[in-house]
């Protein structure tokens, strides 16, 4: 990754920064390449039992890359339809479809005001956007909203307080974690996936979940960052955080380094 000393930002009111764009998307490709992540991915896909003919739709479509796979199993005669309310990776995910020769469209949009009519799709998929929601209740409704009667919904995300961080000072590590997701709208949105499917009409069928654990690169990039910031909001001191470093780079060294969250997986249908 290049270097970079801001967090991205995936929260929809401050997408559209240029400078960032380059960042997030090595970011969104670091992440899709998790082990853990495509474990979930996979078991999602099968879950929705798309077809061919299916139309689908995956919401905070970033990069695309669950578009095309989506659009693989739907073929010719389906849709696949990726929405993001951030230009930069629209055109990021378009110039993606067109190298890989795969037809799908990619449509500027809110999860809040999706702009489709009513029993659009066979299945829609949300990963990791609730966490950055003030209203999930109301992108539930959305999306109940553009399912056809029986269609299936999968709502992916992490729940934060499964972050493990080893080794290291316990205090610093909850300094850390504080400090980082302190502007995390919804940062245990992993559990509240099943109530918020169910209070939006739709009946959960199935509940995955996979450990998204990060390599020794993770030190050298977002959590340096993450540190960065709680050392500027007086979380952590500069020493704190210098022997912390230390004590995770000397950890990896010697192969007792762990960093990880838990994502979950719900897929339900609407009756």
């Amino acid at each position: 990754m290049t270097e970079h000393t801001a967090e991205p930002s995936f929260h929809a009111d401050r997408v559209g920064d240029e400078e960032q764009q380059e960042f997030l998307v090595e970011v969104l490709d670091a992440q899709a390449a998790l082990p853990g992540v495509r474990r979930l991915r996979e078991w999602t896909r099968a879950a929705l039992e798309i077809a061919a003919g299916d139309r689908v739709l995956d919401i905070g479509s970033g990069t695309g890359s669950e578009v095309l796979a989506m659009a693989r199993l739907a073929g010719a005669g389906g849709a696949a339809v990726g929405v993001d309310p951030n230009p930069g990776m629209l055109t990021e995910a378009r110039a993606r479809a067109a190298a890989a020769g795969i037809a799908a469209e990619f449509v500027e949009g809110s999860v809040y005001g999706l702009p489709f009519p009513d029993d659009s799709f066979d299945a829609v998929r949300c990963e990791r956007v609730y966490q950055h929601l003030d209203h999930p209740g109301r992108a539930t409704a959305e999306i109940a909203r553009v399912l056809r009667p029986g269609g299936r919904a999968a709502l992916i995300d992490s729940d934060w307080s499964t972050a493990i961080i080893h080794p290291g000072d316990p205090d610093v590590v909850a300094a850390l974690l504080e400090s980082w997701l302190a502007q995390t709208a919804n940062r245990h949105s992993g559990r509240r996936l099943p109530g918020l499917l169910a209070a939006a009409g739709l009946t959960v069928d199935e509940i995955g979940a996979d450990a998204v654990v990060w390599d020794r690169t993770f030190i050298d990039t977002m959590l340096a960052t993450g540190l960065e910031q709680a050392v500027s909001a007086g979380a952590v001191t500069p020493d704190q955080r210098e022997r912390f470093l230390s004590e995770l780079a000397r950890g990896a060294e010697a192969g007792d380094y762990h960093c990880s969250v838990t994502m979950f997986a719900v897929v339900a249908h609407l009756p």
